[in-house]
């Protein structure tokens, strides 16, 4: 994995305010909150993820708008 590459990609805002999450290629399903992107994190294998490490980990790609963003 190159240093420009995270395993972790949030896509943009859908028309619903929804936003795609992709694992290593995978898309788990559509995020609402930063709270439903900890629960794919932790269906993924991060247990001890919470709220406050997706906000702050460098291993998330957030395009189309960090984690406050969720508005299309």
């Amino acid at each position: 994995m190159g240093t420009s590459e995270r395993p972790i990609v949030i896509y943009p805002p859908d028309e619903d305010g929804g936003r795609r999450v992709r694992v290593d290629g995978t898309i788990l399903g559509r995020a609402f909150t930063v709270r439903d992107v900890a629960a794919f994190m932790q269906e993924a294998g991060l247990q001890e993820w919470d709220e406050m490490d997706v906000a702050r980990t460098s291993l998330i790609d957030w395009r189309g708008g960090g984690p406050d963003h969720w508005a299309h």
